[in-house]
């Protein structure tokens, strides 16, 4: 049994560097300009392949297999049930029902890296979908190939984020408006933007990512709305349980 409050030892998942003209917040950091135009402009040889897609606003959140056990964590690295926030209570709550899905798609040691949209951060979704949207496996810092990381999840019948184009380099507006403004998963305000994926002979290189520069971050959320919750799903078939931290 695990009882280590952050059993990874290191973050669920990093931050994403960002494209020229985003949005950007004391967090983030700009990309490397020559990251950039292989992802928007001008891709480096014919190995090169990049792959576009929505990205949602959320939790990111992350599901780990550690000596036999399914784990919920934060974006941070500590397990979810430890949180201060309820969303991260029913996120625990939600994987627990669901491991025996973790567990057909996660070998020990991986984990599944994803974005819980239970609770509206900046953009508020009517959900077509479960409340959990995955977007890679990893071990401990090594992504999983796009085409490996999609045959797995079908094992346990994941929802992924919107695949907007996948090929050769691809600019930000025309990236825009293929998303459109609402995107493909229930939306209800504009969403946040877009995430570039390039790889290399079949291994991920890097990431980038575009956020809209006028979209506001997590206009919806208590502590900066200053009102009740936004929840874009909530659970009924279950009793809330926290763990004490």
């Amino acid at each position: 049994m695990v009882t280590e409050r952050k059993p990874l030892k290191i973050k669920n998942y990093g931050t994403i560097p960002l494209l020229p003209n985003s949005r950007i917040t004391p967090a983030d950091k700009h990309c490397h300009e020559g990251q950039a135009r292989i992802a928007t402009e001008k891709v480096r040889n014919r190995h090169d392949e990049v792959i576009v897609q929505e990205k949602l606003d959320g939790s990111n959140v992350g599901i780990l297999l550690l000596h036999g056990c399914i784990l919920p964590l934060t974006r941070a690295g500590y397990l979810a049930q430890t949180s201060p926030f309820e969303q991260h209570w029913h996120f625990a709550n939600w994987v627990e029902a669901q491991k025996y899905r973790f567990l057909a798609v996660l070998q020990e040691g991986e984990r599944l890296c994803g974005e819980w949209l239970m609770q509206a951060h900046g953009t508020r979704y009517e959900l077509r979908h479960e409340p959990l949207v995955v977007f890679d496996i990893m071990k401990e810092h090594y992504r999983l190939p796009y085409d490996t990381f999609c045959q797995r999840i079908k094992r346990g019948y994941f929802v992924i984020p919107h695949l907007i184009h996948r090929g050769q380099s691809f600019s930000v507006p025309v990236a825009l408006e293929r998303l459109g403004d609402f995107g493909y998963h229930g939306a209800i305000d504009e969403v946040e933007g877009v995430i570039w994926r390039v790889q290399n002979r079949g291994e991920v290189d890097f990431l980038v990512k575009y956020l809209k520069p006028y979209k506001k971050d997590g206009v919806f959320l208590p502590e900066i709305s200053k009102t009740e919750p936004i929840w874009n799903w909530y659970p009924v078939n279950y009793c809330l349980k926290r763990e004490k931290s």
